[in-house]
């Protein structure tokens, strides 16, 4: 018998934070996705501090539209707030999920709005 999805998920996520690590210049934009919402947030690793985020609850972020079509304005979103503190590329953290779906098309959607990565 394998590993369980929550097990598989937990050891991907481990392994990509062996990698990825944000900084003050290049913060680690990390993801989250639940069933219904996901949530992106630029964090500094170093100091340990939430530099922005942004997700499909917050009010500015238009939540009209297919989950993918969302996470596409939710990266849209965490890529203006990145660009207004001056951070241009960023290190992506996709949170042990696969870079399909969702995560994909937020980070499109941040790349499209300006951020390098």
């Amino acid at each position: 018998m394998g590993l369980s999805k929550t097990e598989r998920k937990l050891r991907i996520r481990r392994r990509i934070r062996k990698v990825s690590f944000g900084t003050e210049a290049r913060p680690r934009l990390s993801v989250f996705r639940s069933n219904k919402e996901i949530y992106a947030q630029l964090i500094d690793d170093n100091k340990g501090v939430t530099l922005a985020a942004a997700s499909s609850r917050d009010k500015d972020v238009e939540a009209k539209g297919t989950k993918s079509e969302v996470a596409t304005n939710v990266g849209k979103a965490i890529a203006e707030k990145a660009l207004k503190l001056g951070v241009e590329t960023v290190s992506f953290d996709r949170g042990g999920n696969l870079y399909h779906g969702r995560v994909k098309s937020l980070a499109e959607g941040a790349r499209e709005a300006g951020l390098k990565f």
